[in-house]
């Protein structure tokens, strides 16, 4: 029984909210999408939320949804990936949570990534070499916060839901 709840983070494209409502239905638990709150409180885009208030706003705003979120029911919880940059993020994550990282190669995110406009760090000339930047930068501090680490590459988002749930339940009988 699963009584925290639980927080996937890591880079966009890593299969976040996919397999977060997946995992979700797999425990029967409620999904929450960190984005999507945001986008209904604010009755804005991310990217249009980018463009007016800057990064640095969308992070603020991002604070507070996820501050709400850790005060709600238990849940899965898909976060965007920037969400680690904040120490005050961090510390909420592992306060309240469960934190798994589900990573990806370089090419899987770019992949991905590739099908959505909705990503305004990406809106750059070479998609490629941001995303490696991005992980490079955020990777130490998805490291930080996880209590399980998953690597996404080689599975469907239904396996990885799978393997996921297997880890929590392995984690969960070991403590």
């Amino acid at each position: 029984m699963i009584s925290r709840s639980i927080f996937l983070v890591g880079p966009m494209g890593a299969g976040k909210s996919t397999i977060g409502k997946l995992l979700a239905a797999q425990l029967q638990l409620p999904f929450a999408d960190s984005d999507k709150v945001l986008e209904e409180r604010t009755g804005a885009d991310i990217p249009w939320i980018f463009d007016v208030e800057g990064e640095a706003g969308f992070r603020r705003r991002e604070s507070e949804v996820l501050r709400d979120l850790c005060h709600g029911p238990t849940q899965v919880i898909a976060t965007g990936g920037g969400i680690v940059l904040m120490e005050e993020n961090r510390q909420l994550l592992r306060t309240y949570g469960l934190v798994v990282y589900l990573q990806a190669s370089t090419e899987q995110l770019l992949e991905r990534t590739s099908k959505n406009a909705n990503r305004p760090l990406l809106n750059v000339a070479d998609p490629r070499a941001r995303i490696i930047e991005l992980v490079q930068q955020r990777d130490p501090l998805y490291r930080e916060v996880a209590d399980i680490i998953c690597d996404t590459d080689h599975c469907t988002p239904k396996q990885a839901a799978l393997m996921v749930a297997e880890r929590l339940s392995q984690d969960a009988t070991s403590q």
